[in-house]
């Protein structure tokens, strides 16, 4: 290595690169992998959230909609609902298996910091842990295993990291989670009322007890969806307006 420059082999950033430098030593090979982290938890937890989306609309379709005596309040209804579900789980899988923008492995190199062109006594930063040139607001992600550009954080739920790549999808994603949540709690609501107006055996086509035991579920998880889902929708559209990330709020 020339000695105009410095490489520091720290978990620090500077702003000397962005990601499209950063993206020059990736290879042909690499980008046309599917990105998809084999991480158990993640899996499991990717499985539980289309297992709960399926179950809210299984709920919302079969015990609420269709034993509904107004043609028009069921399809409407059911319409919005499976919708917004398709939407959402589309944007699950778009954000689970897009890079969220991966820094190239061991990009590190002589040949690739004498094609930067720095200019004498700069400093850049090489992540230990993957050998790679880290651009400005890069972090090095334990399960990924990767340098992600732009890193918010690694969430489970989607098996992925949220980065500079499928933020969008992310940003997505929650919102149409709490989206349904509100609409599956508003039938739920609703469906309570006219129940008990009536004989419940009426209500649905399921025996009474199982009515009510996949309604008291359905409202837990909407509840529990609903806050998560709008506090994180919330907190990624105020880092999208203010160009940060949390790993940045966290630094300042």
């Amino acid at each position: 290595m020339s000695s105009g420059h410095r490489l520091r082999d720290v978990e620090q950033h500077h702003p000397l690169l962005d990601g499209e430098e950063a993206a020059v030593g990736s290879t042909a090979g690499e980008a046309e992998q599917v990105w998809f982290i084999q991480d158990g938890c993640g899996m499991v937890c990717a499985f539980i959230t289309w297992f709960l989306v399926l179950y809210a609309d299984f709920v919302v379709t079969f015990v609420m909609l269709l034993p509904s005596k107004s043609f028009w309040y069921a399809v409407v209804n059911g319409v919005v609902f499976n919708c917004l579900a398709v939407l959402a789980l589309t944007s699950h899988l778009r954000t689970m298996l897009t890079d969220p923008g991966a820094v190239p492995k061991g990009n590190a190199t002589k040949k690739y910091m004498e094609s930067l062109n720095l200019k004498p006594g700069e400093v850049i930063y090489k992540c230990s842990k993957c050998y790679s040139i880290k651009p400005e607001r890069a972090h090095h992600c334990s399960i990924c295993k990767r340098c992600i550009r732009k890193m918010d954080h690694h969430c489970p739920w989607v098996n992925n990291c949220v980065g500079e790549n499928n933020q969008r999808f992310f940003v997505l994603f929650t919102m149409y989670i709490a989206m349904i949540s509100t609409h599956a709690l508003a039938l739920s609501g609703y469906q309570f009322v006219t129940c008990v107006k009536v004989q419940w055996s009426e209500c649905s086509d399921f025996s009474p007890p199982v009515t009510v035991m996949l309604m008291i579920f359905l409202c837990l998880e909407g509840l529990l969806f609903l806050t998560f889902t709008a506090v994180m929708f919330g907190t990624q559209v105020h880092s999208i307006c203010n160009d940060e990330t949390v790993r940045r709020r966290l630094s300042v």
